[in-house]
């Protein structure tokens, strides 16, 4: 079973060993609970939504059984337009959903220090479109690891080795489940 892996910075593994991003941790674990599972890492370090949504095609050109899409962060602390943002994800579920590809969408929340309405109208994003486009979602890809500088890197934005390890205990049931949908063909 392939599953792509589409993110930014925290999915490429940025200041971690490649062995220690987040798609080969993930695969460990899969295959440990005993999963035939390939990760592919299609992660680029600085991609916003709309980056994602233009290399898209070229994310999938080896086939993909299921989609993880964790983008968005960039945008985010960027203070891009949360309309923009939303109407790119939209876009990039909407192709997705057209290749019939069951997706798990990661979201992500506005930092603290981009005020409440800017929160307002950033975090309500992945929820509302993973819904519309049935997609399952995972609501904070950095659940347990945002602000703990001992799961973080020295920049207080990417996961160390050890919250890499945090993200991939949490999101695991989530991909169990992208799992399933892949079997089950819904």
């Amino acid at each position: 079973m392939r599953i792509v892996a589409l993110g930014d910075s925290l999915t490429a593994g940025y200041g971690v060993l490649g062995q220690e991003a987040f798609p080969d941790r993930l695969e460990a674990a899969l295959v440990k609970r005993g999963h035939d599972v390939d990760i592919v890492n299609a992660g680029v370090s600085g991609d916003t939504v709309a980056d994602g949504l233009a290399r898209l095609d070229w994310a999938l050109a080896d086939g993909a059984d299921g989609v993880i899409v964790e983008l968005g962060a960039n945008d985010m602390l960027r203070g891009h337009d949360p309309a923009l943002v939303r109407d790119s994800l939209d876009e990039l579920l909407s192709r997705l959903k057209d290749t019939h590809v069951p997706v798990l969408l990661a979201g992500m929340r506005a930092a603290p220090n981009l005020g409440a309405d800017y929160a307002a109208r950033y975090d309500p994003i992945f929820p509302e479109l993973a819904e519309k486009h049935g997609a399952l979602l995972y609501p904070f890809f950095l659940d347990g690891v945002a602000g703990d500088a001992s799961l973080n890197q020295a920049d207080r934005m990417h996961p160390n080795a050890a919250g890499v390890d945090v993200i991939v205990e949490r999101i695991l049931p989530s991909v169990e489940a992208l799992i399933e949908r892949i079997k089950s063909g819904s």
